[in-house]
């Protein structure tokens, strides 16, 4: 007896379908071997997978009669011709050429074990995203301040937080069994939160310590680990981005029409925008703005549109506009960064093509950049050119932080250099602001938290390269890389370690390597399906 089933694919799918056997020894083995193995059977096999295409479409009873011998007897030469083509072609090879065969193999094996290294599950957070989504809504734009309706609201933040963690809680244990997935990033988190609550009866004023941990990086690190859970799908990913970029194109407005009109708050010549919150200082606004651009830059690259294409990218140049109006050294050397990732990621084949664009862009920048904006970034390099003294002062900062790091391995308490700083002064580093306030090994936990999802989309990125996949988590994966680095440079001269800035795109990032992993188990299920189908079709002994 013959089996029929009725399966439903789309065209594209029905390619997954080709043997593996087929694909890997056309990549392993050599060219003769490889010819030899696609020349078997692929007529015969096609005309049987054609048949699934349609997902209203039967296998008719005589194409089965018709091609299952043929297709069986064809597999069954292929199978069997793999160890002989294998053990051809590792004879045929010399020894550097095993060599680098065997550290691709192992690269690759090392590339799975990174990714598949944390449980990542899917599933139904729909309603919990829609808090996360308004929690960041009012983060943001803060309509409590600027809508005279809600100027005495300005607990609706809060309240959409603790809205949010009640709907968590419960659809989490329910649908997982635990608080949540314990990727490499939360565990980091956690690692950070346990170091911060160490430190509050150790500190220099425990009650500073306490305050700037309850009000502040509690809550940063439980609506970051919410987030790492509920975003799932390329929608909620979108939402949480187009949220940020629309803030962002805000700030860059009010901020290019602030410097037009001349009005500079800010050292007598560098433009703040009266919009409190996260953006209240000039040079946060520039780092939050500079780690945006690389996102609103790779969603224009994967836009299908010319429309959604052409305002991704026109908010890309006014959200620099608006960095170079706020004067940030820090913003500026965080965007060199992002220009030095896109360059090298996206220009790995046409390395010149790239330098020159880039370059006639820079020099394009150059010419619209304010009139003092490079003095203020030659004062990086040369102190004695800052009139306001501020290089020199965060350099003492830097030296006087380290200082304390050292005789300090658990730190004086977080939210407590300012006690021993300069002035009453913050760290303006966001490493040693973490080393020096919650220890050493806090810092650890903090740097692997921005390295380990810059790793993965790194593996992500190259093996859809291998496979000409250039689709939009391509893209995400490099412009979210461009983010993390960029906010790693930018937040060297920034105490920014317990805002909001980074966690959002680690989470981001994260998200990215849910989506891609869980679209290659889809492909793989197809795949084995697929498999499943022809050996159906075999004849059955009596």
């Amino acid at each position: 007896m013959n089996n029929k089933k009725n399966v439903a694919m789309s065209p594209n799918k029905t390619k997954n379908l080709n043997y593996k056997i087929l694909s890997s020894a056309s990549k392993d083995h050599g060219e003769n071997v490889q010819a030899s193995l696609k020349s078997i059977g692929s007529v015969k096999e096609k005309k049987v997978l054609q048949s699934l295409k349609n997902s209203n479409q039967k296998i008719k009873p005589d194409e089965i009669e018709k091609e299952p011998q043929i297709v069986v007897s064809e597999l069954v030469q292929t199978e069997s011709a793999l160890p002989n083509a294998k053990k051809f072609n590792q004879t045929s090879l010399n020894y550097s050429e095993q060599l680098t065969q065997n550290t691709k193999q192992k690269i690759c094996e090392k590339e799975q074990r990174l990714l598949s290294g944390d449980r990542m599950i899917r599933d139904g957070h729909s309603l919990t995203y829609i808090g996360i989504f308004i929690f960041t809504l009012v983060l943001y734009f803060r309509p409590y301040e600027w809508i005279p309706g809600l100027s005495g609201f300005d607990t609706i933040a809060a309240i959409a937080a603790i809205a949010t963690l009640l709907i968590y809680l419960p659809a989490q244990i329910t649908k997982e069994g635990s608080l949540s997935v314990f990727t490499t990033e939360v565990k980091c988190i956690l690692i950070m939160v346990g170091f911060s609550i160490l430190s509050i009866p150790i500190a220099k004023d425990p009650g500073l310590a306490w305050k700037m941990f309850y009000e502040n990086f509690s809550k940063v690190a439980l609506i970051f680990i919410i987030t790492v859970n509920v975003l799932q799908t390329k929608r909620q990913l979108k939402g949480l981005m187009w949220l940020a970029i629309a803030v962002s194109f805000w700030l860059s407005y009010q901020a290019v029409l602030l410097y037009r009109e001349g009005v500079f708050d800010t050292e007598g010549y560098r433009v703040k925008v009266d919009f409190g919150g996260m953006f209240g200082n000039s040079n946060d606004m520039a780092l939050f703005l500079a780690i945006i651009t690389p996102i609103s830059i790779a969603l224009g690259l994967t836009s299908k549109y010319k429309l959604s294409k052409l305002l991704y990218f026109v908010a890309a140049g006014l959200i620099i506009a608006g960095n170079f109006v706020a004067q940030s050294r820090g913003a500026f050397l965080g965007l060199i960064a992002m220009a030095a990732v896109f360059v090298w990621k996206l220009g790995k084949k046409q390395r010149f093509k790239s330098i020159l664009i880039s370059s006639i862009v820079a020099a394009l920048v150059t010419t619209l950049a304010p009139g003092n904006y490079w003095l203020r970034i030659l004062s990086i390099f040369v102190p004695s050119l800052d009139q306001f003294g501020s290089s020199d002062q965060r350099t003492e900062l830097l030296i006087q932080s380290i200082w304390v790091t050292l005789r300090n391995p658990l730190g004086i308490g977080i939210g407590n250099f300012r006690i021993v700083g300069i002035r009453n002064l913050e760290t303006h580093n966001a490493f040693t602001q973490i080393s020096s306030e919650i220890g050493w090994l806090a810092l650890v936990a903090y740097v692997i938290l921005m390295v380990s999802p810059l790793r993965k989309l790194a593996v992500i990125e190259r093996q859809m390269a291998e496979r000409q996949d250039y689709s939009w988590t391509y893209y995400l994966s490099i412009g979210v890389q461009a983010s993390i680095v960029t906010y790693m440079v930018s937040s060297f001269f920034g105490s920014v370690a317990y805002n909001w800035y980074v966690y959002y795109l680690i989470a981001y990032a994260v998200c990215l390597r849910r989506i891609y992993q869980i679209g290659m188990v889809e492909s793989e299920s197809l795949t084995e399906n697929g498999r499943d189908l022809i050996n159906n079709l075999k004849p059955q002994k009596a």
